[in-house]
């Protein structure tokens, strides 16, 4: 709902006015003078401003000019009385929108108003796109040749025309929200807005209020109207990440807004309807999650419409040089470091590890190596992701006989022998208590089980 603040000092005109601009749909505030007119557009989202130009203290022309210091693009009415035409140029050459002569009809009234909002959301609008060209040099990362993120692809480019509900899942880090914008970008919602919410760490009431806003005097802190995501999102895509956090009050809120399209603000007793397309996603088994009573089962299967689930990085290590050569790319640009390489041998070496934190975890090492290494190559030695904990990796390489490796063994093989003979030992020390083992090898036990399960060594 667009929102409107009606200026004049004359209550009876304030009156009238907002009476007649509420008939036609929208949401309006009124001010006495120009003051208070000032304070409702430092604590309100307001789109568009109708004011009297002849005020005592603050008049039309000054608010003009104070309301454009807080805002450039919020488009302003001018109202002047017969004769002050001067007046009236002097605000359109200070930013007005337009002006209106008293008296003037209704119709020509609501024409300027829808007018004057169409151009400020063609100004937002604008604003938007910039701002997501500029995300998407994100987007760019999602690539692939594996088999698997193929028919993603694949899925992605079949579910974006429409207007499905989408639930994403898989481990944090596989890139959830690169999907989730992937399928708003190739839909015909692209023009409107993508707008997130993590539902995981909000206390319950701050959840809702961010879901569906809040009127003034809500709650304590409630200064002001403010607009929540999914109004935000109307006519575009609203992505809910870590839907699985959410409680279950909210879930019910959120089931009804689905099935019917519409909600009320917290404090507020008005229904607004909106056209939104859900994309939720979630490191939670949600079906587990449902079985266990803590997510309803209805709206579970309001979400899952189609499911895509995003694999992790150890099962699609064949992507992995594809990404390595994005990100070397990335912060070569970043760092302003043109010459910037990453060594063979260090990509081979990074399509060993485990990867817990997938492709971000890739990305913060890529990124740490980048500023950290020397002569701008990337080698071995720079990179340690973030799930290997040893302090000093590769040092002992200093006094290793190469001559023990037989001429031409691939790197990733040499490795493979090296690490499973050191979870061997470890294990062996630590009488197969694996927390033991995981200890003396600075890594976790779920990164100690991966390697067993790798190297194919059985638990004892």
């Amino acid at each position: 709902m667009n929102t409107v603040l009606v200026v004049d000092d004359e209550p009876n005109y304030l009156i009238v006015l907002s009476e007649l601009l509420r008939e036609e749909g929208f949401g309006v505030f009124t001010a006495g003078n120009g003051e208070e007119a000032l304070k409702i557009l430092g604590e309100t989202d307001i789109d568009l401003v109708i004011t009297d130009m002849r005020m005592p203290g603050l008049d039309g022309l000054g608010l003009l000019k104070a309301a454009k210091a807080l805002n450039p693009d919020l488009p302003m009415i001018m109202v002047t009385a017969f004769g002050e035409v001067e007046m009236a140029v002097a605000a359109m050459k200070a930013g007005a929108f337009n002006y209106l002569t008293k008296p003037f009809n209704n119709d020509e009234l609501v024409l300027n108003t829808n007018k004057a909002l169409e151009h400020y959301a063609v100004l937002r609008e604008n604003m938007r796109l910039r701002e997501e060209m500029r995300s998407r040099t994100s987007y760019a990362s999602m690539v692939g040749k594996n088999q698997k993120m193929q028919a993603i692809f694949n899925l992605i480019e079949k579910v974006a025309p429409t207007s499905t509900s989408v639930l994403i899942t898989g481990e944090s880090g596989t890139g959830k929200e690169l999907v989730a914008r992937a399928i708003h970008c190739n839909s015909p919602r692209e023009k409107a807005p993508f707008i997130s919410l993590n539902c995981a760490g909000l206390p319950e009431n701050l959840l809702e209020s961010e879901l569906f806003g809040h009127e003034k005097g809500a709650f304590t802190g409630a200064i002001a109207l403010r607009k929540g995501r999914f109004e935000l999102a109307d006519t575009g895509s609203l992505f809910l990440d870590e839907v699985g956090e959410m409680p279950m009050p909210l879930q019910a809120k959120l089931l009804r807004v689905l099935q019917e399209r519409c909600f009320e603000r917290v404090g507020g007793s008005q229904t607004l309807r909106v056209d939104v397309r859900i994309i939720a996603a979630t490191n939670r088994d949600l079906k587990d999650e449902v079985d266990k009573g803590h997510f309803r089962e209805d709206l579970y299967y309001r979400l899952n419409v189609l499911h895509i689930h995003l694999p992790p990085l150890r099962e699609r290590t064949d992507d992995i040089p594809m990404l390595v050569a994005h990100f070397v790319n990335k912060y070569a640009q970043q760092l302003n470091k043109p010459k910037l390489e990453i060594a063979t041998e260090t990509v081979r070496f990074l399509m060993t590890l485990p990867w817990e934190g997938n492709i971000r975890e890739l990305e913060n090492t890529i990124e740490r190596a980048a500023i950290l290494c020397s002569k701008n190559l990337i080698r071995p030695e720079d990179v340690q992701p973030e799930s290997m904990t040893t302090k000093q990796p590769l040092q002992w390489l200093g006094g290793f006989d190469l001559d023990m490796i037989p001429e031409h063994t691939p790197l990733p093989d040499v490795l493979d022998g090296i690490e499973k003979k050191m979870v061997l030992s470890a294990l062996d020390k630590a009488d197969y208590v694996q927390t033991k083992a995981a200890d003396a090898l600075g890594i976790t036990k779920s990164l100690l089980q991966y390697k067993m399960k790798k190297h194919a060594i059985a638990k004892r």
